[in-house]
């Protein structure tokens, strides 16, 4: 018997059936494919999978062969875009262990953005256990060094129907890539485009939850960028088209001259975990951080007169990318000489140290599976 739909809740957990895969790969071919395993390109040889209706409430928690399943062509996610997910990490300790970094956080969110777009809440426990279940039995599949094993969960609407209103089921799954370091010989600064053409989120929008269709309204955006030669793409607010938000996959930034810190407010933007992680390490230092509105001219400005002295972006998988270069129609321009800067770069090993287990865990963020 399933979880019934109004008793859900975070403490509620259900008994995952594994099933080694009968086609895992080989130890050598394994092996291969962790040389240089990109990022999201490469695949573990399992997944989790739970699925949701609503007489059997959440249930069939399976850990199996990662595999294709089958969606009928009249599935709401097709038709209707009722889909969420998130993205987290695992890492190998020094010890040999297996640390999760803040998978409370997301499991969290994942709740949240399943209630903005209609969907069947999916309890915080069961969405942490299918994550451990799943690193558990792909331990071999998460690389050396500054390697990590991305986690993706995410859930759409099964339901067989052709009609706007919420769908009736759900499948949640988990799958797992093995990512090596996302900059090769360190964080090199990026360029960035600012999209004054295109916005991301609206007050009252989609802008705070993690589902794929803000990433696809970025693509364009992002793909301007890239015509001008930049990394990626930062958005403007939609309202005045004068205030930073964020960009297309990460928040952003800002470092003065007087130590202190500014990202923009939360609302419109995504709840970063990186993003709020660097706010407490920042305000354990005495740092002061400001969460508030912030405009493209005042970068410039700022920028121009020494007064910035550095920015960047930060997210799970890059963590912290310092920006230095940012171009767009009405002018560029460049910061802290187009170099990476020393508060950015800080935090970065300061929190990359926590999430491999080589510094103390001042907030508990750590979860260790392994």
């Amino acid at each position: 018997m399933g979880i019934s739909f109004d008793k859900v809740d975070g403490a509620t957990w259900l008994k995952f059936d594994v099933q080694p895969a009968a086609n895992a790969v080989s130890d050598a071919d394994r092996a291969t494919k962790l040389k240089d395993p990109g990022f999201g390109r490469v695949f573990t040889d399992h997944m989790a999978i739970v699925r949701y209706n609503q007489t059997d409430g959440w249930h069939g928690a399976r850990v199996e062969s990662r595999a294709n399943f089958p969606l009928d062509p009249a599935a709401a996610v097709l038709h209707y875009a009722q889909e969420i997910f998130e993205g987290l990490k695992a890492y190998v300790r020094e010890d040999g262990g297996v640390n999760l970094f803040r998978p409370d956080a997301n499991a969290k969110r994942f709740r949240n953005s399943a209630d903005r777009m209609a969907m069947a809440p999916l309890p915080e426990a069961v969405f942490i256990e299918a994550v451990e279940q799943l690193v558990r039995i792909d331990r071999a599949w998460i690389p050396s060094g500054e390697g990590s094993l991305y986690l993706r969960p995410f859930m759409v609407a099964s339901e067989i129907f052709l009609g706007v209103k919420p769908s009736a089921e759900y499948i949640f799954a988990v799958i797992a890539s093995p990512v090596g370091s996302y900059f090769k010989g360190g964080p090199a600064p990026v360029s960035i485009w600012v999209s004054e053409n295109y916005t991301r989120a609206a007050i009252g929008g989609t802008g705070a939850v993690k589902c794929g269709g803000n990433y696809a309204a970025s693509l364009r955006a992002q793909a301007e960028a890239i015509s001008h030669g930049c990394d990626q793409v930062v958005f403007l607010d939609a309202v005045e088209r004068r205030y930073i938000e964020e960009l297309g996959g990460m928040n952003i930034f800002f470092v003065f001259e007087d130590g202190s810190l500014l990202t923009p407010p939360l609302g419109t933007i995504l709840p970063g975990i990186t993003r709020d992680s660097i706010i407490a390490l920042a305000k354990n230092k005495g740092t002061q951080v400001r969460e508030e509105p912030y405009t493209l001219d005042q970068w410039r400005a700022d920028a121009a007169s020494g007064k910035l002295k550095e920015a960047f972006a930060c997210g799970t998988a890059a963590v912290i990318s310092p920006i230095g270069q940012v171009r767009s129609a009405s002018g560029d321009f460049t910061i802290n000489g187009g170099a990476a800067g020393p508060v950015a770069m800080g935090l970065r090993k300061q929190l990359v140290d926590i999430q491999y287990g080589r510094a103390p865990d001042p907030h508990n963020w750590i979860r260790k599976v392994l």
